[in-house]
């Protein structure tokens, strides 16, 4: 296992910072009525952007690795998200991809 000179509080405040966004991501979208998929999008984007910083900025690999995982996740379940209120809207029971 590679060492890094990031130790064990550290890692685990770099993997609360991310989790602390989605949360703070949630709230302000509930409070602000924004639709659901879009807020997953900002969610993606916001876990890009801590994959690209932790890789850049900080050497933390693996927590990057896992963000970017779980980025293009988000995407996808926006977009199905998305696909579900045109359902909804249309009133058809069509599925559209």
């Amino acid at each position: 296992m590679p060492h890094t000179d990031i130790d064990l509080l550290t890692h685990l405040l770099l993997a609360l910072y991310p989790a602390a966004s989605f949360f703070f991501i949630e709230v302000a979208a509930r409070y602000t009525n924004v639709r659901l998929w879009r807020k997953s999008v900002l969610q993606g984007i916001v876990s890009l952007a801590f994959a690209v910083t932790y890789i850049i900025i900080i050497d933390a690999v693996g927590l990057a690795i896992a963000l970017f995982i779980f980025a293009p996740l988000l995407f996808i379940h926006a977009r199905n998200l998305k696909n579900r209120e045109y359902l909804n809207n249309s009133g058809s029971r069509e599925a559209r991809i």
